[in-house]
């Protein structure tokens, strides 16, 4: 591990060992996650070109487990020479999608699992694309997920002495003696708090306050609101050092309301269920690192080709590791735009932007698509709405739904509707719709615009 920063102790290891308190000798679990942090380390500065070679090593190995063993796998990659294929071979592999993926669950299950791997569970996804799906996963993709979780907490040298608060999903209300997983099962941390989203928004602020922490994970659309609710009432967290964001798109503004709110940065985390943790944000700058140790990430244009840097295609994930289902070459429905070699000297691929699904775009009539970007304070700038969404109902109406203690005056929704059909470059019929509250799913992932158009609708 890298030396720590001015006034940041090492953090101590948790001893497994009765009676051992220094230096700490780790549990089993704790110790395995610590020697792959080891090798972490060590290959997140290799070139590129290493990277890849040692990516094109593990994935024969995926690949000859998936022929051998998923009846799927068995048809689709029938004719495949796997010991001497190249990545050129790789990309003429066939895609993936989530459709595919829920109809053929059975098939693309492994019949035989390497025991080693550990236990086999099988699990569901959010459905924040509006289509849940099930898939598989094993004790090792697990452990993979702990051990990148663990590479966060080090880049960013965190203070584990510290109070960790978290408001999240599933989880009930509670305070814990340490962080939990896997900061706390390998080393002695601080405590933590632990308080269920779906609380309002006055009621999580008011907990964050008497917690007084010093780290505060939540999903983005939620720290937005906290943080937008601090400035507004004058709240201040006084001891709060960072801000740590996950499970949904980061805001443009979002970063800058942070730091106006509380005088923090974020540190964004990208994954998804079916791969865990894709890529992290890089310790000195603000975008991400692909976790190329445990999946390979393709960028591609509509024509399949690989992005170059500074272009936005479409996110295509091959896992290395989960043998239990493979997923290969799977098209998880986000965008992102390709970053260039980072100045850090980490030769781990970047994400300059995460743009997030498919169904956040605009579609126009005339059939190009564009990103909205709707920083909170451009639509503050006309009406004074606490929240805002916009749904396409058809290619030229878009429902403009927002709370707010009153209805738009007709002033203000004609400066509205002017602002947007800018920001937009259309002039689409904007139709405001005040609602007492905006509906989130079950997962709690808030979407600022989305496309509710049928598939070629144009």
């Amino acid at each position: 591990m890298n030396a720590s920063p001015p006034g940041i102790e090492l953090p101590a290891v948790r001893s497994g060992i009765e009676g051992v308190a220094w230096p700490g000798i780790a549990a089993d679990s704790a110790a395995q996650l610590l020697a792959m942090n080891f090798q972490l380390d060590r290959s997140q500065w290799w070139s590129p070109e290493q990277l890849r070679a040692q990516q094109l090593t593990q994935l024969r190995l995926l690949l000859r487990h998936a022929l051998d063993s998923a009846p799927y796998f068995n048809r689709m990659l029938q004719g495949l020479d796997v010991e001497r294929m190249d990545w050129e071979a790789f990309g003429r592999l066939p895609l993936l999608d989530r459709r595919t993926l829920q109809a053929e669950f059975e098939a693309l299950s492994s019949r035989r699992m390497p025991p080693s791997h550990g236990a086999v569970s099988v699990a569901e996804s959010s459905g924040s694309t509006g289509m849940p799906i099930k898939f598989r996963t094993t004790a090792l993709s697990q452990f993979f997920w702990e051990a990148l979780t663990l590479r966060e907490h080090l880049w960013h040298r965190r203070d584990f002495t510290g109070k960790l608060a978290a408001i999240r999903v599933q989880v009930d209300d509670s305070s814990l003696p340490d962080w939990g997983a896997p900061a706390g099962s390998v080393f002695r941390t601080g405590p933590s708090a632990v308080l269920n989203v779906r609380a309002d928004v006055e009621t999580q602020l008011a907990w964050l306050q008497r917690e007084d922490p010093d780290y505060l994970i939540t999903h983005a659309s939620n720290l937005g609101a906290l943080a937008e609710q601090s400035l507004r009432r004058g709240v201040r967290l006084p001891r709060l050092r960072q801000a740590r964001t996950l499970s949904e798109t980061l805001r443009p503004d979002l970063r800058e309301t942070v730091r106006e709110a509380w005088g923090v940065e974020i540190v964004d985390t990208y994954s998804c269920s079916e791969a865990g943790v894709i890529a992290l944000q890089c310790p000195l700058h603000e975008h991400y690192h692909v976790q190329s140790e445990n999946l390979l990430v393709e960028l591609l244009r509509p024509d399949g080709s690989a992005c170059a840097a500074g272009e936005t295609g479409e996110v295509v994930l091959t896992t290395l590791h989960n043998f239990a289902l493979p997923l290969i070459r799977y098209r998880i429905g986000d965008y992102a735009e390709a970053g260039a070699t980072c100045s850090c000297g980490r030769g781990l691929p970047v994400l300059k932007r995460i743009l997030g699904r498919q169904r956040n775009m605009a579609r126009l009539p005339d059939g190009r698509t564009v990103w909205p970007s709707f920083p909170a304070a451009v639509w503050r700038s006309v009406v004074p709405v606490e929240q805002f969404q916009m749904i396409q109902r058809e290619p030229d109406r878009i429902e403009a739904r927002y709370v707010m203690d009153r209805e738009m005056t007709p002033a203000e929704a004609s400066r509205l509707t002017a602002l947007l059909q800018e920001r937009l470059g259309f002039p689409f019929r904007i139709e405001p719709m005040r609602v007492d509250w905006l509906e989130r799913p079950a997962a709690h992932k808030f979407e600022d615009f989305i496309c509710a158009l049928p598939p070629g609708a144009s």
